[in-house]
C-alpha cells in the first residue's frame, strides 16, 4: 500500500512530464505501425509525393488533435464573438490576445507531431521513399538517367544505395542525420525556453508550488459543488414538472458570473489573484473596476487555467 501510494504521489507531482512522455510514446508507436504495415513505397515517380504525404500530413493531424485537446484553446474561443454582437470585435486587440495565448498552446501541441517526424527520420523509411524522387537528390547523385531510374529503386532494394554512389551519404544516413539533428534543436529550444520562462515567473519557487496546489484542490471543490448544485436545480425542476407546482426561489450563477470566470486567467502585480474564481470573489463578484484590469499572462501560469483539463477531461 505505502508502495502503491508512493507511486500515486510521484505520479500527481510530475504529471505534466508523464503525460508528455505518454503522447510521444504512443506517436513514436503509431509511427512504427504506419511504417511497418501500412506504408509501401511505390517505387516510381510518385515516391517524393507519397513519401511526403506519410511524413508530414500525421504530424498536421497530431498538431490538429494537440489544439483540439488543450483546454485554452476552447477557454479563448467560446463565446468570444458572439453573434448578437456581430463579430464586433477590436481586430488589433483581439489579435494581440489569440497570440498570446496560441503560443504555449501551440508549444504544446507540438510535442506529438515533432515526436512523429523525428522517429520517422531516424527510422528513415519515409524520407528514403521521399528522397529518391525529389530532383535535387537526383542531380547531386546521378549523371545519366539510368542512374536516375534506379534511385525510384532504391526503397525497394537496399543493395541499389551502394550501386549508385559512393561519394554521398546513403539517402538512410541522411534521413537519420536530420533526425537526431532535429531532436538535439528541439530539447535545446525547449530547455532555453523553461529557463526564460522560470526565470520570467513573477512568483517565487514555493509560491509557484502553492499555487498548483491551490488551483487542483479549487477545481476539486468546484467539480464537487457544481454536481450538487445542478442535481438539486434538476431535483427541483423535474418535481415541479410532475407536481405542476412553482418552483421555491434557488440561486443559480448568472450567464454574466459564468462569463467572468470563465475568462482566461491574467496576472497583475499589483493584484494578487490565483485564479478567475479567486479574482470574481475578490472583486465584489467581479462588479470592482479591479475585475476589469488586464496584466500579463505569463506562460509559466498557464497551469492556472489548465487545471480544469487535468481534472475534468475537457
Amino acid at each position: 500500500m505505502e508502495r502503491l501510494r508512493g507511486a500515486l504521489d510521484f505520479c500527481i507531482r510530475h504529471q505534466t512530464v508523464l503525460g508528455y512522455s505518454i503522447v510521444s510514446l504512443l506517436t513514436a508507436a503509431s509511427e512504427h505501425i504506419f511504417s511497418s504495415v501500412v506504408f509501401k513505397c511505390p517505387c516510381n515517380s510518385a515516391n517524393m509525393l507519397y513519401g511526403s504525404v506519410f511524413l508530414i500530413v500525421p504530424a498536421f493531424i497530431l498538431l490538429l488533435l494537440g489544439y483540439m485537446v488543450n483546454v485554452r484553446t476552447w477557454r479563448l474561443l467560446t463565446g468570444s464573438c458572439p453573434l448578437e454582437k456581430h463579430c464586433d470585435c477590436s481586430p488589433w486587440g483581439t489579435c494581440a490576445r489569440y497570440c498570446q495565448v496560441l503560443v504555449p498552446v501551440t508549444a504544446r501541441a507540438l510535442v506529438a507531431p515533432l515526436t512523429w517526424i523525428a522517429v520517422a527520420l531516424l527510422r528513415a523509411n519515409f524520407y528514403e521513399c521521399a528522397a529518391s524522387g525529389n530532383s535535387l537528390i537526383k542531380n547531386l547523385i546521378c549523371k545519366d538517367q539510368e542512374c536516375q531510374n534506379l534511385l525510384f529503386k532504391i526503397p525497394c532494394d537496399e543493395k541499389l544505395s551502394t550501386k549508385i554512389s559512393s561519394e554521398f551519404l546513403s539517402l538512410q544516413a541522411q534521413s537519420q542525420l536530420i533526425g537526431w539533428f532535429l531532436i538535439a534543436s528541439i530539447m535545446t529550444v525547449a530547455l532555453i525556453s523553461t529557463c526564460v520562462s522560470r526565470c520570467c515567473s513573477p512568483v517565487s519557487y514555493l509560491q509557484l508550488k502553492f499555487w498548483k496546489i491551490y488551483s487542483k484542490k479549487e477545481q476539486e471543490l468546484f467539480e464537487i459543488k457544481a454536481k450538487e448544485h445542478a442535481t438539486k436545480l434538476a431535483e427541483i425542476n423535474t418535481h415541479c414538472f410532475f407536481e405542476a407546482t412553482d418552483p421555491a426561489p434557488f440561486h443559480t450563477p448568472s450567464n454574466e458570473d459564468w462569463k467572468k470566470i470563465s475568462f482566461l486567467y491574467t496576472f497583475s502585480s499589483q493584484e494578487q489573484y490565483y485564479s478567475m474564481i479567486h479574482k470574481y470573489v475578490s472583486t465584489n463578484r467581479g462588479n470592482s473596476a479591479k475585475f476589469k484590469e488586464e496584466g500579463q499572462n505569463p506562460p509559466v501560469l498557464g497551469f492556472v487555467d489548465e487545471t480544469h483539463a487535468i481534472e475534468s477531461g475537457f
